[in-house]
């Protein structure tokens, strides 16, 4: 077992935790956004359900697949984190095209959105790019 693939068995559970946060009670607010912060909707949380199981199956096919996986999400997702320093918006749930901009901001809530999918993004190009050893 490598070191990606068991990377890429980290990010299924991690995917799978953030696609459960609306239906553990007592995570969202009478609003419905997750630790007060952010909306998760069906949308997004198909889209981690399948980043997870594409996760899942990289780890379970091979140390390529893996590190191929690495670093297409890494980029998908760290590029998402971007958007939403950038307009409020991620492209990953199509938020981009179907609401207007926001503008450029660094609130601590702008932050604290956007820094799941900079950190699993950064970590995840950083992984396959710089800790590839079969």
């Amino acid at each position: 077992m490598t070191t990606l693939r068991i990377i890429a068995f980290g990010y299924f559970v991690a995917l799978m935790i953030a696609a459960s946060l609306n239906y553990i009670p007592g995570l969202t607010d009478e609003d419905g956004l997750a630790f007060g912060i952010f909306a998760l909707d069906i949308f997004d949380d198909s889209l981690h359900v399948a980043s997870a199981l594409w996760a899942l199956a990289a780890g379970l096919i091979s140390h390529r697949a893996s590190r191929i996986f690495l670093l297409l999400f890494g980029a998908l997702y760290l590029g998402d984190g971007v958007f939403g320093f950038f307009t409020g918006y991620g492209y990953l749930d199509l938020g981009i095209f179907t609401n207007p901009s926001e503008g450029m901001s660094f609130t601590v809530v702008r932050v604290l959105a956007n820094l799941p999918h900079l950190a699993l993004g950064g970590f995840a190009l950083f992984a396959g790019l710089k800790l590839d050893r079969a």
